[in-house]
């Protein structure tokens, strides 16, 4: 590893080759906790590659757990979290709409690591058990539509970093890359990032590996449709602007999408929201990220009539049963 900083401290970047190798020691545990932190800390001060990205991306892929869910379909809406905004678990909420919608889900989440509470703990506050086996995360795809995947138990190298990203408290490129390598490869991925410089690597990357994404940026610093200003959305029939007017008909106050100060109250703003019972902002800015995760699967015509399938998907109330069956399934 030493020689690996010193190449890195003198400014020079990673080939893809030589970013997977590291990425696959980390994972094995070869490296101790402050090589591994002095080496995740120089991306916190320049910007990753797309050689850094792709040779990280491959590392975790050989290295995961994967799942097989062969002949099923499935979607992902992440974000990769480290927008520093604290909003309450969108991209979660937004799965179990669709789910409600008729869609199957495979959703791949992790502890927050510099937000208060991320995908995973909401989850497992509300009563669902991380399981890595294939058997009973297809049950759940079949009989509820929505499965959760919890990266450490399928990704060892991330595993391992857990402590020192908790401890850092701080966006690294782990955040980068948790919506990349989720190991039931979904067909369809909606990512949201934090900037547009990142958002347009993962476009570069996407665009050679799938048919079927969007990547989303509130232009406001979001790594989601916030709806606190504008959005822009990069798919393979290129980059558009879009108002939170035209998505939502309604533009929102930062506050009113908080996330809350404890992982029981971000469990709280869930539930309320799931239950047809959140603000109209909060219930907005969902509908419109799970409307574009439909739009995406190419099954609606056009954005509006997705946006009308996720409404009826909350209100009537199939995205809570969808949850329900999904934790009585523990």
């Amino acid at each position: 590893m030493k020689k690996i900083l010193n190449h890195l401290f003198e400014h020079k970047t990673l080939n893809r080759a030589e970013a997977k190798e590291v990425l696959v020691n980390i994972g094995k545990g070869v490296y101790n906790e402050h090589e591994v932190t002095s080496f995740m800390t120089v991306f916190l001060m320049r910007s990753i590659t797309l050689q850094e990205l792709q040779g990280f991306q491959d590392a975790l892929l050989e290295l995961c757990l994967p799942m097989d869910f062969s002949g099923i379909d499935t979607i992902d809406i992440v974000g990769t979290g480290g927008d520093g905004k604290n909003t309450f678990n969108i991209s979660t909420l937004s799965c179990f709409i669709v789910a409600g919608a008729g869609h199957k889900v495979s959703k791949h989440g992790n502890y927050g690591a510099s937000a208060i509470s991320g995908s995973s703990n909401v989850i497992e506050s509300l009563g669902y058990r991380f399981k890595n086996d294939n058997a009973a995360l297809r049950k759940e795809l079949e009989e509820a539509n929505i499965c959760f995947l919890h990266a450490p138990m399928f990704h060892p190298a991330l595993k391992n970093v857990g402590p020192i990203r908790k401890n850092l408290g701080m966006r690294t490129f782990f955040n980068m890359l948790g919506p990349l390598v989720n190991p039931a490869f979904p067909k369809f991925s909606i990512i949201g990032v934090y900037n547009l410089e990142m958002a347009r690597l993962y476009n570069y990357l996407l665009q050679q590996q799938k048919e079927n994404f969007a990547i989303v940026h509130g232009l406001d610093g979001y790594d989601e449709v916030s709806l606190t200003g504008d959005s822009k959305l990069f798919t393979h029939e290129g980059e558009k602007v879009f108002s939170a007017v035209q998505l939502a008909g309604m533009e929102v106050k930062p506050e009113s999408i908080s996330g809350g100060n404890t992982i029981e109250e971000a469990a709280h703003i869930f539930k309320t929201i799931i239950e047809g019972k959140g603000s109209p902002e909060q219930e907005a800015v969902v509908l419109a990220n799970a409307a574009i995760a439909l739009q995406v699967t190419g099954l609606f015509k056009s954005y509006d009539d997705a946006f009308e399938a996720a409404k009826e998907s909350l209100r009537s109330g199939k995205a809570n049963t969808c949850l329900k069956k999904l934790i009585s399934l523990q």
